[in-house]
């Protein structure tokens, strides 16, 4: 698993993310091929996937939405978006690393 799916560049934080829309919940669901993979419960219409999309990024990274900026993608499940800080991401990343721990154990 590539858990390298962030880039400090100019003060900002930059990621890409894979989406699957109208999944059965919200959810950040783990770290794959240098992405973010996120699940919504909305559709892909109006930008509401989008809006939902930042509201859970916003959450799992303790960062105010007004600092999350979909930079590419708008319409495509494969997104880019940059922080307007630089963000720690190593407690979020040991976190996913033990959830997928937990996952293959529990099977």
């Amino acid at each position: 698993m590539n858990n390298v799916f962030f880039e400090i560049k100019d003060g900002c934080t930059y990621f890409k993310v894979k989406v699957t829309t109208k999944a059965s919940k919200n959810a950040v669901t783990g770290i794959k091929n240098g992405e973010l993979l996120v699940c919504v419960t909305t559709v892909p219409e109006n930008g509401k996937a989008n809006e939902a999309i930042v509201k859970l990024l916003s959450k799992a990274f303790k960062c105010a939405k007004t600092k999350l900026n979909l930079i590419s993608g708008e319409k495509s499940r494969n997104k880019l978006f940059r922080v307007d800080e630089v963000l720690d991401f190593s407690k979020f990343v040991q976190d996913m690393n033990s959830k997928e721990i937990n996952k293959k154990t529990k099977k």
